[in-house]
């Protein structure tokens, strides 16, 4: 089977594997410059298709994003022992991480309107991640790896890119930072968190399958300590994007009582009508288009919500006249 998913005449020798990897090994000064230019490119890209909620400059933006080199060179280190090229990376992938942010925030300024943060849908789709960005996460690592495992697939390494969400996050986090979203901010600053530890975790599995381990100068004592670092990093990784997932899923479920309340509230006669639930957090915004602005009593949708959402939940009417009328907790 190994011969077959990696033929020995396209393997890549694993002192060409670590020459690509490792940004400070061979043609130093190249390399780094690459990365550079590369990087602030990329940022610069993803930065403006956030702003402008632009998903083909964004995904131009993945294209040309270098971040995968440094994640996968972590993973190799890990895989051969080397400490050293595993704290190189760890670096570059830091001061990557610090740039974008910095290039973010910078052009933050552009944003008219803080409050269309949440809607632009280049930062919703990016600040709550859950189980299954991880998932996607790991299967592009796997992909990433295993073509820089083998010669002759090279060609998919800007797909892999594409797939795999490091520089748009990093936009957003800056964008968001700038403008005083903190919590939107950290949210996508977790995407990226879990796709790099993802990477990692798939790139050093598919390293050590691929036989790399075997290396001469790999250090087995190294490795296994670099092993249960990572595996740290994944617990720490899965803990917010289990609760994110949980939270999907019960405000799922909220949403849909919120709005069969809300319709039954409404009955048959009304006029207006029922255009949907927004959230903020744990605040449901329920959005009600009225012709002439009335609404029935809001007692009655407040007595028929108090059963069926927990006391944490905030529930707010919004009217198309612009009138916000609070519904739980009782004002």
């Amino acid at each position: 089977m190994t011969q077959i998913l990696l033929p020995s005449e396209k393997r890549n020798p694993a002192k060409a594997l670590l020459d690509q990897l490792d940004l400070d090994s061979g043609e130093r000064i190249p390399k780094r410059s690459g990365f550079g230019i590369m990087l602030l490119l990329s940022a610069v890209i993803a930065t403006a298709g956030v702003i402008t909620d632009s998903t083909a400059t964004v995904i131009g933006a993945m294209i040309i994003a270098p971040l995968g080199t440094p994640i996968l060179g972590i993973a190799i280190g890990i895989v051969t022992g080397r400490g050293g090229l595993v704290a190189r990376s760890t670096l570059w992938v830091a001061g990557g991480l610090a740039a974008v942010v910095a290039i973010g925030a910078l052009f933050s300024f552009a944003v008219v309107d803080p409050g269309d943060l949440a809607s632009n849908s280049q930062v919703a789709g990016r600040t709550s991640p859950t189980l299954m960005d991880l998932v996607a996460a790991l299967a592009t690592g796997v992909a990433g790896a295993f073509a820089m495992c083998r010669r002759d697939l090279s060609a998919v390494l800007p797909g892999v890119a594409i797939a795999i969400s490091l520089v748009p996050p990093l936009a957003v986090v800056g964008v968001c930072a700038g403008q005083g979203q903190w919590n939107l901010a950290f949210g996508a600053f977790l995407l990226f968190f879990s796709n790099v530890v993802a990477m990692i975790i798939a790139g050093s599995a598919v390293f050590t399958l691929a036989g790399y381990t075997r290396d001469p100068d790999a250090l087995p004592a190294r490795r296994a300590r670099a092993y249960a670092i990572v595996a740290v990093l994944t617990v720490v990784m899965l803990l917010p994007l289990a609760f994110n997932t949980l939270l999907v899923l019960v405000k799922a479920q909220w949403t849909a009582d919120i709005s069969s309340a809300t319709t039954e509230w409404l009955g048959d006669d009304f006029e207006g009508e029922f255009q949907g639930i927004e959230w903020d957090n744990l605040t449901a915004r329920v959005a009600v288009e009225s012709p002439d602005g009335d609404v029935p009593q809001v007692a009655g949708l407040r007595s028929l919500l108090s059963s069926k959402l927990p006391g944490l939940v905030s529930v707010e009417l919004n009217v198309s006249d612009g009138v916000v009328v609070p519904v739980l907790p009782a004002p």
